[in-house]
């Protein structure tokens, strides 16, 4: 089992920054990738990004440039670096955690960018 535990959410405005941690335990040697989802009001849950185990990083074509994936080995977590954040950003994100075959989420915490 794998136990995701989010913090970093709040209400930030226009062009301000957050970041967002996502702290691991439990069974985690077998995890294969981690990341962030995101899910707005009246819309579908997307991938914002990922880290595999390798080290390679996907994002989403709306947040690149402006979020960054990391990791910290040693912690167990991974963080996203939301910077430049627009209100079209405002959703709840979900950290995820990728085994084969099976995935396991976070709580969510709710990210707000408004003026």
């Amino acid at each position: 089992q794998v136990q995701l535990v989010e913090s970093g959410g709040g209400l930030v405005q226009p062009g301000e920054s957050l970041r967002l941690s996502c702290a691991a335990s439990g069974s985690i040697f077998n995890i294969l990738a981690m990341g962030w989802y995101r899910q707005a009001p009246g819309k579908q849950r997307e991938l914002v990004a990922h880290i595999t185990s390798g080290g390679i990083t996907k994002y989403t074509d709306s947040v690149k440039g402006r979020f960054t994936i990391s990791r910290d080995n040693a912690k167990n977590t991974v963080y996203l670096q939301m910077n430049s954040l627009k209100p079209e950003d405002t959703a709840v994100y979900y950290c995820y955690a990728a085994l084969d075959y099976k995935g396991y989420w976070g709580q969510g915490t709710q990210v707000t960018v408004s003026s």
